[in-house]
């Protein structure tokens, strides 16, 4: 048997890298090797993917030779920034070249750049329906990673165009909320438009049908989605699968959901209203079959609340 690609996933103990590092570990029949790129190999994720047989590398994306060490020697780099980690859009760039210069330089062979479109495009400059952050950005985690592309020219890269994770629902805290009254609600600006979502272990599992496809995809930006729910659809499906009753949905505008105070609200917010202002052009970039086809057991919203909406706290 012909040694195995490897394929070096970065932020391989987070959501989207650890979603690839499953399906990569899960298929006995793979072609690929699993090498797990984490700061820390000690914490307790890293050492279960080593127990179920990938190599775990201490790398960090601050330094550019820990990432070239980490990539060396192997077929494919899964690619990801975590602007939540610091909130700053100029240290997810800084983050991004460093993962492209090393992975042009050790040559590798497959790139997936998990990234975002560039939401300052579709407005002008003076438009003042939703204020510039960090200077200048409207939504900088997503204008960032849409900046950082232009790194990986050169390189032989997929650009994989990412939607809304329902995990945010128990991971960022945006699951509705139980009243005095005990009744649930929850306040979105986003009017009765569409939320592009998906599960995120599906982000991993959608890369591992890439790279399974070998030079398919090379060149091209794959947009992916589950589904199109609006958060009235989100809340009835969230109602029925854990038995809460009716949930009552409050579509602020989006200056009130800025100014909700909590980390990241004014980022949040413009995030939605782009969603809600703009949703034909959102929806136009993400393929759902697609997705699918390169990840058949893709979760629908239901099935991921019956798998894992014991985690949405209540």
């Amino acid at each position: 048997m012909s040694e195995k690609k490897i394929i070096a996933v970065v932020g391989a103990t987070g959501a989207q890298g650890g979603g690839l590092c499953s399906a990569i570990l899960g298929d006995a029949s793979s072609e690929f090797a699993c090498r797990a790129i984490t700061r820390d190999p000690n914490k307790d994720s890293a050492k279960a993917l080593a127990e179920r047989g990938a190599e775990v590398v201490q790398s960090d994306l601050d330094d550019l030779e820990s990432l070239r060490a980490a990539f060396r020697g192997a077929y494919g780099v899964y690619a990801v920034t975590n602007f939540w980690e610091h909130f700053s859009a100029e240290k997810e760039k800084a983050q991004a070249r460093n993962i492209a210069d090393a992975a042009r330089a050790e040559g590798v062979s497959h790139v997936i750049w998990s990234t975002l479109e560039d939401t300052r495009a579709l407005m002008a400059a003076d438009d003042t329906r939703m204020p510039m952050l960090q200077g200048s950005y409207r939504v900088p985690h997503f204008d960032a990673k849409a900046e950082a592309d232009a790194y990986f020219v050169g390189i032989p890269t997929t650009r994989l165009l990412t939607s809304f994770y329902w995990d945010n629902l128990y991971s960022f805290g945006l699951a509705p909320k139980k009243g005095e009254d005990g009744a649930y609600s929850w306040a979105y600006p986003m009017a009765d438009k569409r939320l592009a979502g998906i599960a995120v272990e599906d982000i991993g599992n959608v890369a591992y049908g890439i790279f399974k496809a070998g030079p398919k995809f090379i060149g091209q930006q794959v947009g992916i989605a589950s589904e199109f729910l609006t958060i009235a659809e989100m809340g009835a499906q969230l109602s029925a699968a854990l038995g809460i009753g009716p949930i009552t949905y409050h579509a602020v505008d989006a200056d009130s959901y800025r100014g909700f105070g909590f980390p990241g609200a004014d980022e949040m917010g413009n995030m939605f209203q782009v969603y809600r202002d703009f949703e034909a052009e959102v929806i136009a970039r993400r393929d759902p079959v697609l997705a699918r086809s390169l990840a058949p057991d893709m979760l629908t919203f239901a099935q991921f609340l019956s798998k894992h909406g014991n985690r949405i706290p209540l």
